[in-house]
């Protein structure tokens, strides 16, 4: 009996994450990418059409980002949470043109920014 139910809460278990964003890039760093001005400018040209997606990791965030934005992250594993929240503190404070621009792509109605409201009033201060 006891079997059975630790199978049962360990498939419900893999039942609840299996249907997360793939993790593989979650170790990626952040902080390099957002202090490299080139490499950030890989990862912005892709997501707003202006060049090619030319790494899988880019690739997979213009992949997963509309779907995650509407989902309000509910399929991205702690560290991608985390990770969105430092890229979209350092854009909103440091690249406020790319931020404009990336806004303009994938909140053109101000949707999400509306919803996380007093996150952004966090910033501002």
């Amino acid at each position: 009996m006891k079997t059975t139910i630790i199978v049962l809460i360990f498939c419900f278990v893999a039942a609840a994450f299996a249907d997360l964003y793939d993790t593989k890039y979650d170790n990626i760093n952040l902080d390099d990418i957002l202090k490299n001005e080139k490499l950030l400018d890989v990862y912005t040209s892709c997501l707003l059409d202006k060049g090619p997606c030319n790494t899988k990791e880019a690739k997979f965030l213009k992949e997963v980002l509309p779907e995650a934005l509407i989902n309000e992250c509910k399929k991205c594993s702690q560290k991608q949470m985390d990770g969105s929240k430092k890229v979209i503190e350092f854009l909103y404070r440091n690249k406020t043109a790319i931020w404009k621009e990336l806004t303009a792509k994938y909140d053109p109605l101000g949707t999400y920014q509306k919803n996380h409201q007093a996150e952004f009033d966090k910033l501002n201060q």
